[in-house]
This record gives C-alpha cells, structure tokens and sequence, in this order.
C-alpha cells in the first residue's frame, strides 16, 4: 500500500483537505474525494481542457497536475462559479446566447473564460478564440461560445457600473 499524504486546499471558497496517495491527480481529487463532478475527464491525455479549473488564479488542466502540487492553492471549479438561484454572469451569458450543445466542455469551457474576463473584460473575438486554445469543443464550432463570452464580458461591465444600493444607510447614523 502506497504511503499517504494530506493535503489541504481552498475549494471554491471551502477549506477542504484528504490524504492522498502522491500519484492522485489534481481532477481526481476535485471529483472523487471532495464531489466537484463539474469538472469533467474527458481525454486522459491533457488534451481536451473539459478539466479545466482555477489554481491559484490561473487556468489549468488539472488533469495535468498532481494533487500534492495544489496543497495549499485555491481552487475554483465551476460550481464556484455561481448558484442555480443566482447565476455567474458567463453562467448567464451561455444560458442567454446557446453558447453550449451537448455541454461536456461546457465547465472547462467556462473556466478557460473566466480567467480570460479577470484579465480583459473587453477581449475582441480573437483573444477569445484564443483563450479558448486547448479546450476542444465538438459540437457547436465556438462561434456561439464566442458570443456568448463578449455577452457575458456586457454582463460582467454592466453590473460594474452598477451603483450600490443606498437603501439601507441613512444620512449621519440616524435610523
């Protein structure tokens, strides 16, 4: 019997921790030990991106990454993403412009374009296209993704410029 390890990470906001053999990838922890089934397997040679989460701010196939390299990272999967009550805007935009057909890349898909909006929220279509490299989609040939990704970039602008609401605070402490 191999020799265990613990590990502890941020997942989407939640401390979560497991001992783990040192051979454990990254997408098998996510999925089999804490329950991300979001984050899909879809190749097993790092080819697909269906696995694709945030580590520590920044996009990758965490089938590509052990799970012991990640102690102590933060990990975002696309169930951090948002709620069914409450959906993220690139949730929102690929509900909104059919940006997904079968779905199965659809998380990862969402992943790659959630660190390309932290970096550019005005991306042009092809730096989108090529945020997307390396996250193969079958289905739908990218152009609905791609519009689905500038509308979530409108969506994400929009609430920015939204103003906080004021409705709750009065004028010198008085109630």
């Amino acid at each position: 019997m191999a020799k265990k390890y613990p590990v502890r990470l941020k997942v989407n906001g939640k401390d979560k921790s497991a001992e783990i053999e040192p051979r454990l990838l990254l997408v098998h922890l996510l999925r089999d030990e804490f329950d991300f089934t979001g984050t899909h397997i879809g190749c097993d040679t790092s080819q697909c991106g269906a696995c694709t989460v945030s580590l520590d701010g920044k996009a990758v196939k965490s089938c590509t990454v052990l799970a012991v390299q990640a102690d102590g990272s933060e990990v975002t999967t696309v169930e951090g993403l948002g709620t069914r009550e409450e959906l993220h805007p690139i949730q929102q935009g690929f509900w909104e412009r059919h940006g997904l057909q079968c779905g199965f890349c659809t998380p990862g898909v969402m992943m790659a374009v959630n660190n390309l909006l932290q970096e550019n929220l005005e991306p042009t279509e092809s730096e989108i296209r090529e945020a997307l490299d390396g996250v193969i989609c079958r289905c739908t040939g990218y152009q609905f993704i791609v519009e689905a990704v500038q509308h979530a970039s409108e969506l994400i602008r929009k609430q920015q410029r939204q103003p906080v609401s004021t409705e709750n605070v009065t004028a010198g402490g008085d109630v």
